[in-house]
């Protein structure tokens, strides 16, 4: 059975109890349930431990996805020791990199918002990201993408999702941004994250995780604006205030 993506829905959930359903020939762990978040699209997977029954820990270095995004394994550190099938174990993510990863995440999704353009990749990272976009206009210098990114995050806008079909989204196709990757269809309906009230300030197909509301990302700025091609350029947030030039 596929595990239960507790981490959609309430992603602050830091513990959990879950029950282990299987183990992977190369010594993946499955669990019923979990507020682990698998690698998936930009957004890294999560880290931290389980407590066993017998109240040893079991470090889990990362968490990817299987076959489909439901199939979500959880990579135990190297010399860990494995649970048993059967076996309930209480959850414990590292929320601080967590945390950091849902401001990030939700950062970039602003940056999407200034700079209405096409993405061509992305990364979301603990201390920096990057967005690359095709943006033919040379006016947007990380001063004034700065300035709009906090005129946003001060806004204090409400971050939450909601769920369309596919055939809402094929109505709707400048609801995707980016240029290369099309959300996944097939299952019925896609997750969107919405931003402002009514979503007035965004609503795009994405699976990861975000804070509640923008000002929880706190202060942060493009550090650099790289060129990559005649016309993309290279987007970098970072935390902190925009250095003095």
């Amino acid at each position: 059975m596929p595990t239960e993506t507790v981490f959609r829905e309430e992603p602050y959930l830091k513990t959990l109890d879950a029950v282990v359903t299987g183990i992977t020939p190369d010594g993946r762990i499955v669990l019923d349930r979990t507020i682990f978040y698998a690698t998936s699209g930009d957004q890294p997977g999560d880290t931290g431990h389980f407590v066993r029954e017998d109240g040893s820990r079991i470090s889990i270095a990362t968490t990817v996805t299987g076959e489909t995004k439901e199939d979500i394994l959880h990579v135990p550190a190297e010399g860990s020791a494995m649970p048993r099938v059967g076996e309930s174990v209480k959850l414990f993510i590292d929320w601080d990199r967590r945390y950091r990863l849902m401001r990030m995440h939700t950062a970039c999704h602003l940056l999407s918002v200034v700079c209405p353009f096409p993405i061509t990749g992305a990364a979301v990272g603990e201390e920096e990201s990057r967005v690359d976009l095709d943006i033919p206009d040379p006016t947007y210098t990380r001063e004034l993408v700065t300035e709009r990114i906090m005129e946003l995050v001060n806004g204090d806008h409400s971050v939450f999702t909601r769920w369309i079909s596919d055939d809402d989204l094929r109505a709707n196709p400048t609801l995707v941004k980016s240029k290369n990757v099309r959300p996944p269809m097939g299952a019925g309906r896609i997750r969107l994250v919405c931003i402002g009230e009514d979503s007035s300030v965004d609503s795009e197909p994405c699976g990861g995780t975000h804070v509640a509301r923008t000002s929880e990302v706190g202060e942060i700025h493009i550090g650099k604006i790289e060129k990559k091609g005649r016309e993309n350029r290279r987007f970098r947030l970072r935390f902190g205030p925009l250095p003095a030039s």
